[in-house]
């Protein structure tokens, strides 16, 4: 990439769908943060549960509402009450990561967590799509990627739901990662 013309991200700072908000991070979005990376269940695999001492030591750090300061970074709240239900990021893959189909990578990629509370409800499906509705009536037609552990069929299923297609596989964090790829225009609202 040219760090002189960056590819373009998703500017939309809030998105809606009939139960979520997708927003910027608030203070009070605090302990669901913490929930998200300390539970066992939710991490187990994006390489286990983190040390809730380094978690908050983090987020005193950077600030709780500076979480989502990154372009297509966001909070997964509850439409109704605010709740945080999980985090959703549509940004760049970095090239120097694995899994790519272009030559030059930063391809868009899709990525989530819910709390563990909020799973088999369809609100992931629900969050990823608005998200990508949004990015499809904002941005270029391109590529964008679901990288996963090969293991977590719940997120194989999902993406195969959303229209994402299994391209490969490659190892990643001592695990097999599945690479899935879909058009961002695919997902553009009729």
């Amino acid at each position: 990439m040219d760090p002189m013309n960056p590819l373009p991200a998703l500017s939309a700072t809030e998105i809606t769908s009939d139960r979520l908000r997708l927003r910027k991070a608030h203070d009070t979005d605090r302990d669901g943060l913490i929930e998200l990376q300390t539970d066992p269940q939710v991490r187990l695999y994006l390489g286990g549960p983190r040390p809730r001492s380094a978690v908050e030591q983090y987020l005193d750090a950077i600030g709780t509402t500076n979480i989502t300061n990154n372009p297509g970074t966001f909070v997964i709240a509850d439409k109704t009450t605010d709740r945080l239900i999980g985090t959703l990021v549509l940004d760049r893959r970095s090239a120097d990561l694995p899994g790519h189909v272009t030559m030059e990578g930063e391809e868009l990629e899709l990525t989530y967590v819910l709390r563990h509370s909020a799973w088999g409800a369809g609100l992931a499906f629900e969050a990823a799509t608005a998200a990508l509705r949004t990015a499809a009536a904002e941005l270029p037609d391109q590529l964008v990627l679901v990288v996963t552990q090969t293991a977590n069929a719940r997120s194989l299923k999902l993406a195969t739901r959303l229209g994402f297609q299994r391209m490969s596989t490659f190892e990643a964090h001592d695990a097999e990662q599945t690479l899935a790829v879909a058009n961002l225009y695919s997902f553009k609202a009729s």
